[in-house]
């Protein structure tokens, strides 16, 4: 092991940092940097405060420039570089967060938030984290490969290149929109991608012992970043880039339920809720749920 890096069960969470990062940068529809505002307004500390954790720290939201104020500079990469910055700080809180004790829950914004909130961990452990991608999309673009230049279609793409990410650690869940250069690159990175077709053949029970063996592996801490387009539009109405067929409300909490009993969930990202297309802030309400299910909320 190298660094820091956790090789037994952690500890039950005590503390929780939370920070949001109202990023819309990466993404073409307005509205998801509204995000972390609706998760907090979803009751998010009053439920976290039931489950026992004892100490709540909210770092506040991020400073984000506005798309006006903002250069888009390379339109292969939109924004890249002010995105970058604000991932930079992003990093700096996120160990800094882990180095207090404390397990960090970063509220989004669009996906490309990924990319610090990934600088952060392998700061902090000496190497990049488990990670288990829960997305309809498998944010695998290249700017090459990219039709849009939409940041939030590249983070995974970046972290890996970067070293953030170990493809031999990294597992996708509820892929169904996946771009045509987006598969060779999967393959050539060698992800491990459970599309839809994989969880309704093979069941969430399968794929996520399968998820946890891979991300988990050697006891390795593991991060969890959720877009709620992940989830069916009929329960997370609210993304900007809604797919049909997603998964359904009880397989995404199966999925943060089985994550929490491996004992090495370590980190939670929650991304791509946009109010705007939401209905009576139902998405953030369900993004709050599945947040409680990864700390421990059961049914009995």
């Amino acid at each position: 092991m190298k660094g820091n890096v956790v090789s037994t069960i952690l500890s039950p969470v005590r503390r929780v940092d939370i920070v949001g990062v109202p990023m819309d940068l990466g993404a073409s529809r307005r509205g998801v940097d509204m995000g972390p505002s609706a998760i907090r307004y979803a009751k998010l500390h009053e439920k976290l405060r039931t489950l026992g954790i004892s100490e709540i720290v909210d770092h506040g939201n991020l400073q984000v420039p506005i798309r006006e104020s903002a250069d888009s500079q390379d339109t292969a990469a939109k924004f890249f570089d002010v995105i970058t910055e604000v991932c930079d700080n992003l990093a700096v809180l996120v160990k800094g967060a882990i180095d207090a004790g404390g397990l960090p829950i970063v509220l989004g914004g669009d996906h490309s938030i990924a990319m610090g909130t990934l600088d952060g961990l392998t700061r902090t452990y000496g190497e990049p984290p488990g990670l288990v991608w829960i997305d309809a999309h498998a944010d695998i673009n290249s700017p090459d490969s990219s039709a849009t230049g939409n940041v939030h279609g590249m983070p995974l793409y970046f972290a890996l290149r970067k070293g953030l990410a170990a493809p031999e650690r990294t597992v996708q869940i509820g892929l169904r929109d996946v771009d045509p250069d987006e598969k060779r690159l999967l393959r050539e990175f060698g992800v491990k991608a459970f599309t839809m077709t994989d969880v309704d053949k093979l069941g969430m029970v399968h794929v996520m012992n399968e998820a946890r063996n891979i991300a988990g592996a050697q006891r390795r801490p593991v991060h969890v970043s959720f877009d709620m387009d992940a989830i069916d539009p009929s329960e997370a109405p609210g993304t900007g880039t809604p797919v049909k067929g997603g998964l359904s409300y009880r397989e995404a909490h199966l999925i943060m339920e089985m994550l929490y009993d491996s004992g090495q969930l370590g980190s939670i990202e929650m991304v791509e809720i946009n109010p705007i297309f939401d209905d009576r802030n139902q998405t953030a309400s369900l993004a709050v749920g599945l947040i409680c299910s990864a700390l421990g909320k059961s049914i009995l």
